[in-house]
């Protein structure tokens, strides 16, 4: 395997993409850029004479948090969800994936311009009902593809993912550092990680999680991957893509809406919008776990909160997972 990265000479960048016919032999490559501060994977913009794409490969860890191993096939995922929900229905909402280097784990696709991502929400702490309607929409057109019978298990990463939001948050000896990320947050997290009622439910939702479902989830429906430019909204990043419950993207969307907004009427809101057939109490205990994953967890948001502030969600939270 070759590691693509922003330090890899333009020379060595433009062999390989016009051997592998991705570029024209007239194409130059003009610079190399980092769209973003990306969290699993590399993600290069390579401009060249006539245009500018993505490139974004894979590494046997996660690349934001590198002591952290991680499935490097989770590039397969990606390729295979973009390639079954490229119909009419999404195909204004998903990059359009111009390569795929299966060896080298790696993708090409449509640069989508200067995008920013949603994460602005936890600082503004609201969301416009326009844009609650398009990602859900999104999520429910993502949600109606029939699942086909050789879709990757992607068992690596949920397990992965698993750890993180089921089990790591909750123990009391996790080696995660959090009063480093806010003094005091290390106290406030002690009370649900003894919580063994607390802590049983959680369990049972995550074996859920790990079990096969019939509808194909994103896998980490959150701000950082619905991404606006204008009036366009992309949803990017499916490498947690999975054959599950429709109520663990819709729970996980609903949490983070609930952390920016400490509004947690959006579950009906959300719940109503979807209008679909899931189960509003399911979709409302994963949130609750999501909220106080992201709040008690290593996977930190870029959050400007009081410590009183978190333990209001975290104990709204324990009360959606209880309810």
């Amino acid at each position: 395997m070759k590691y693509l990265d922003i330090n890899t000479p333009i020379s060595e960048l433009q062999d390989y993409l016009t051997t592998k016919g991705w570029m024209d032999s007239d194409e130059e490559i003009s610079s190399v850029q980092k769209p973003g501060e990306g969290n699993m994977n590399v993600v290069l913009r390579i401009k060249t004479n006539k245009r500018s794409f993505i490139l974004k490969q894979s590494r046997p860890f996660v690349q934001k948090y590198q002591q952290i191993e991680a499935p490097l096939d989770r590039i397969a995922v990606e390729h295979r969800f973009y390639s079954i929900v490229s119909g009419e229905a999404l195909q204004s909402h998903i990059p359009k994936i111009l390569g795929y280097d299966a060896a080298e784990y790696l993708i090409i696709m449509e640069d989508l311009g200067h995008c920013e991502d949603m994460s602005s929400i936890y600082s503004s702490r609201s969301i416009a009902v326009n844009d609650l309607k398009k990602l859900l929409n999104a999520l429910r057109q993502i949600h109606q593809n029939e699942v086909p019978h050789d879709f990757p298990e992607n068992m690596e990463m949920r397990r992965l993912n698993h750890q993180h939001i089921f089990v790591l948050p909750f123990l009391k000896d996790n080696g995660f550092q959090l009063d480093t990320i806010q003094v005091g947050l290390q106290e406030l997290s002690l009370p649900y990680k003894k919580d063994k009622k607390l802590k049983s439910v959680i369990h049972d939702i995550g074996m859920i999680y790990l079990s096969r479902g019939e509808t194909l989830l994103h896998g980490d429906y959150y701000p950082g991957s619905w991404m606006t430019e204008a009036e366009n909204l992309y949803i990017i990043d499916p490498e947690f893509g999975f054959a599950g419950f429709p109520e663990f993207d819709l729970g996980v969307m609903a949490a983070h809406i609930i952390i920016a907004t400490t509004d947690a009427t959006c579950l009906d809101t959300i719940f109503d919008l979807y209008n679909s057939k899931a189960q509003k109490s399911l979709m409302t205990k994963v949130a609750g776990i999501e909220i106080m994953r992201r709040l008690i967890g290593l996977a930190q948001l870029p959050l400007e909160r009081t410590i009183a502030e978190k333990q209001y969600l975290l104990e709204l939270a324990r009360k959606m997972v209880m309810s």
